[in-house]
């Protein structure tokens, strides 16, 4: 079976990577018209699954030409946005990551693959072995583990980053501190040798 592609991330540009797919195509459309005025150079349309059943199959991703004949131009540049499509698997039980395990046929076919661990064991077998380009991390509430530098010096190593899932921070003052806290926890684990970003901005420390 053949490897799946892996995204280039180290983008030094805006991107949004969490324009959540769904079945209204011309509300999509839309989100990606405004993200090229705002003047961001990427968005990823991310297909979320958490398995709720044994045998849930991971759809096939959103074309690009589904949604437009000609891309928008991204305000301020003379290019267009780039569209990639990116599928997040929520994993809470070891089962859960045999189909990144596997490198299904499905999973190949999109640009970004990413994984939301729900425990610490999944967080360190997403870190260490499982085909994936992003470990998306919740830091607006209390971890139920601590970061570790042995698990995530693997993940830097194999060119894994982490997704900062912060939004909710600017609502809540509680969210805030605990976004703060965690972001400042991952960091000096990490020592500055990893990419962060949220769903808006992709940036190095």
């Amino acid at each position: 079976m053949g490897a799946r592609r892996s995204c280039d991330l180290s983008m030094a540009v805006f991107a949004d990577l969490d324009l959540r797919a769904g079945s209204d195509l011309k509300a999509l459309r839309g989100l990606v018209e405004n993200a090229a005025h705002l003047g961001y150079s990427v968005v990823a349309i991310n297909h979320v699954v958490e398995f709720k059943e044994k045998k849930q199959e991971i759809e096939k991703p959103i074309a690009v030409s589904e949604l437009f004949t000609t891309l928008p131009i991204v305000q301020g540049k003379s290019r267009p946005i780039k569209v990639l499509t990116r599928l997040t698997i929520i994993v809470s039980d070891p089962s859960h990551c045999n189909v990144l395990r596997a490198t299904s046929s499905r999973v190949r076919l999109y640009d970004i693959v990413a994984v939301f661990p729900k425990t610490e064991k999944l967080f360190h077998v997403a870190c260490t072995h499982l085909d994936v380009d992003l470990v998306c991390i919740t830091v607006t509430e209390k971890l139920p583990f601590y970061f570790k530098r042995p698990p995530i010096n693997v993940a830097i190593d194999r060119g894994v980053g982490f997704e900062l899932v912060y939004s909710p921070a600017i609502k809540d003052s509680t969210m805030r501190r605990y976004t703060i806290s965690n972001a400042l926890n991952l960091m000096q684990v990490c020592k500055g040798k990893v990419w962060f970003h949220n769903f808006q901005m992709f940036f190095q420390i």
